[in-house]
Parts: structure tokens; C-alpha cells; sequence
């Protein structure tokens, strides 16, 4: 039996503290650009903060509703969320309380089958109990990313350009930046062991250094593009949104040839493949499960480019906006960043990425048997 047990119920409570954290921080960052009359910084903190919470409130209604309005109903491995209506929790996802509730939820549950012993349960009900309850997780987790890669990810690209171009340095700052850090490295690790869970070969999947060596290659990878992207905005604002803008159409153009099929409604599907294309302008993932070893080296192979271009372009056309020791420091964490982004990538894929084809797996088992949290993360994003 794979089992939710209390050191993952105790690591629950990590990640929703880095959530309030990240989310506190960035507001509190927000209010000091107003009393310093920077409104155009104050409006764009606010904007990534709204931007996370609002997709994620309408993804986790949506699942609530699907969960509970479902054939199979709760029982089949949904949130459990027995005795609360659909109208109140369209009441709680109105006010913005939607990762809070499955946050509740979660840590509720857990608690009961984690801090209280019972030997009357059937192994088959406490498989069915510790199933749910990574069920839980697993939905949570799915959210926790999408708010990573719309709120703390641009965050942490805004706050950088603030204090590497403009020179404006506070507390404050460096603490979203951090929080923001640290809330990215938490959705990637918890997603992955998530997933990892909700494989049918989850046994043969090793999980301490597997994680370890994927965390270095998204955590090293993304950096460096932030910052890359950083200097690109140091040496021209608008040019850059217009470039991002364009990368992130190009990125949701192509969920549109790959058809993803992710939602149960074709306006939900609109705004995942929008929300991809925002992740995919900053790192890459496998949206359908396939062979795209041929989409990722082209994706890196851009990435290479942009992480040269960007401090070769500053520091030939804008020598002056800094000084030499900036321009080797940053350049320096792009270079590394780089290199051991991508040495961790080819490490991962080449030793410890599962080789199984777990979709086939999933068709001999039937598909009518999975929970619809199997579903959406078979649809959702993979490693």
C-alpha cells in the first residue's frame, strides 16, 4: 500500500505557509510601490497575484463540481466534500478561497488517517483511504503549479527587473523573491511526487534522486531564462513584452495544432492551452504525454540562443547601465545555470526518467475505472 503518511501531512503544511507567504509578500511589496507612488509597479505586482488566483479558482471549482456532479460521484476517488454544496464552494472560489478549502480538505482527511491508529479497516480500505487522500494532493499539487508559473515565476521576473535596472533594493523585495523561489522549487517538487504517485508503475520509480536531479534541471533552467529575459528588459522594455507576447501566442497556437484535451468544456480549454502557453515561455513540459524529444531539443536549442543573446546584446549596445562586475555576475549565473540545467536534463532522461508507457498501461487496465483526478493529470502536464 502506498500510504499518505505524516511526514507528507506535516510537508502539506510547508507548502500552504510558502503559498501564504509568497502570496503576503508580493501584496505587501504591492502596497509599499503605492506609498512610493509607483503605480505602474504597483498595478503589475497585483496583476500576477490576481492572475494566479483567479485561474486557479476557476479550475478548482470546476473540478469540485465534475468531482461531486460526476457518475461515479464522490466515491470514486474525488475530493472528499461530503455536506458542502455546490453553492457555498461557489461562494468560497468567489472569494478567492478555493486552494484554501482543498488546502482544509486535505490536511483534515490526512489527519484522520494519519494521527489516529485503527486496525479495523480492511487492507483494501485502507488502500481505497490513502488513495483518496493522494487524490487530494494530486489535484492540489496540479493547481499549485499553474499559480507557481502565473504568479511567482512573472513575479520573480518583475522583481528582478526592478532591482537589476532600476536600482530600487528593499527588504521587501528580496523577501517575494524569495518566497517566490522557494514556492516554484515546492510546485515542482510536490507535482512530480504527485505524479509519480498516480503512475501504475509507481513502484519501479525510484523517487529521492530522480527528484533531486529534476528539481536542479527545472530550477536551473528557469533561472537562467529569467534572467536572461531580465537583461532583455533592462536593454528594451517594450521590445521584450512584444517578444514574450509573441513567444506565449506561438506556445498556445501550437496546444491549439496539439489538441490538447485537458477540460471538460471547450471555453475551460481555451484558457488551459492560454495558461500552457504562459508556462511554456518559460520552461518546457509534455503536454500530451508523446515522444517529443524533437519538440524539446528545439525548445532548448532556444533557449541556448536566448540565454546568449541576452548579455552579449547588453553588454555591446549598453555598456554603460553597468559595471563590469554585473555584467560577469550575471552572466556568470546564466552560463552556469545553463550548463547544469541542461546536464541535469540529460540525466534525467537518459537514467532516470520512467521508461514505461504507463497510457498503455492505463487502456489495459480501463479507462472506466480511473478516479477523474487519474484523468486530469493523465491530461495535465508531464515531466
Amino acid at each position: 500500500i502506498i500510504q499518505y503518511t505524516k511526514q507528507r501531512w506535516l510537508l502539506t503544511i510547508a507548502g500552504l505557509f510558502l503559498y501564504v507567504a509568497d502570496t503576503c509578500s508580493d501584496v505587501g511589496l504591492a502596497l509599499k510601490y503605492y506609498q512610493e507612488k509607483h503605480f505602474v509597479w504597483t498595478g503589475l505586482t497585483l496583476v500576477f497575484v490576481l492572475a494566479g488566483v483567479l485561474v486557479t479558482q476557476i479550475f478548482s471549482y470546476v473540478w469540485y463540481r465534475d468531482d461531486m456532479n460526476g457518475p461515479l460521484g464522490i466515491t470514486e476517488g474525488g475530493p472528499n466534500i461530503s455536506g458542502t454544496s455546490t453553492g457555498r464552494l461557489a461562494v468560497l472560489h468567489l472569494f478567492g478561497m478555493g486552494i484554501f478549502t482543498r488546502y482544509y480538505h486535505l490536511l483534515r482527511e490526512g489527519f484522520k488517517v494519519v494521527w489516529t491508529t485503527t486496525n479495523s479497516d480492511t487492507v483494501e480500505e485502507r488502500r481505497d483511504v490513502h488513495h483518496n487522500l493522494f487524490c487530494l494532493a494530486t489535484d492540489l499539487s496540479m493547481l499549485k503549479l499553474l499559480e507557481a508559473f502565473l504568479e511567482s515565476v512573472p513575479q520573480l521576473l518583475l522583481q528582478l527587473y526592478i532591482v537589476m535596472g532600476h536600482n530600487e533594493c528593499s527588504l521587501m523585495q528580496y523577501l517575494s523573491m524569495v518566497f517566490s523561489f522557494f514556492n516554484i522549487a515546492w510546485a515542482l517538487v510536490d507535482y512530480r511526487r504527485c505524479l509519480r504517485r498516480s503512475l501504475p508503475h509507481v513502484s519501479e520509480m525510484p523517487s529521492d534522486l530522480p527528484t533531486a536531479i529534476y528539481l536542479l534541471y527545472k530550477l536551473c533552467t528557469i533561472t537562467s531564462h529569467i534572467l536572461s529575459y531580465t537583461l532583455l528588459l533592462i536593454l528594451s522594455p517594450y521590445s521584450t513584452l512584444i517578444a514574450l507576447t509573441i513567444v506565449w501566442l506561438l506556445a498556445t497556437i501550437w496546444m491549439h495544432v496539439l489538441q490538447t484535451n485537458f477540460c471538460s468544456s471547450s471555453r475551460l480549454e481555451l484558457l488551459y492551452r492560454a495558461v500552457i502557453g504562459v508556462i511554456l515561455t518559460f520552461t518546457f513540459f509534455n503536454v500530451k504525454g508523446q515522444d517529443t524529444k524533437v519538440a524539446m531539443i528545439i525548445y532548448y536549442l532556444f533557449y541556448v540562443i536566448i540565454n546568449i543573446i541576452a548579455p552579449s546584446l547588453l553588454a555591446l549596445l549598453k555598456p554603460e547601465l553597468q559595471t563590469a562586475t554585473f555584467l560577469l555576475t550575471v552572466g556568470g549565473l546564466i552560463f552556469g545555470g545553463s550548463v547544469l540545467g541542461l546536464v541535469c536534463l540529460v540525466l534525467y532522461y537518459l537514467l532516470l526518467h520512467p521508461r514505461e508507457n504507463w497510457r498503455e498501461t492505463d487502456e489495459v487496465d480501463g479507462l472506466e475505472n480511473e478516479t477523474k483526478t487519474t484523468r486530469r493529470i493523465r491530461n495535465f502536464l508531464q515531466p
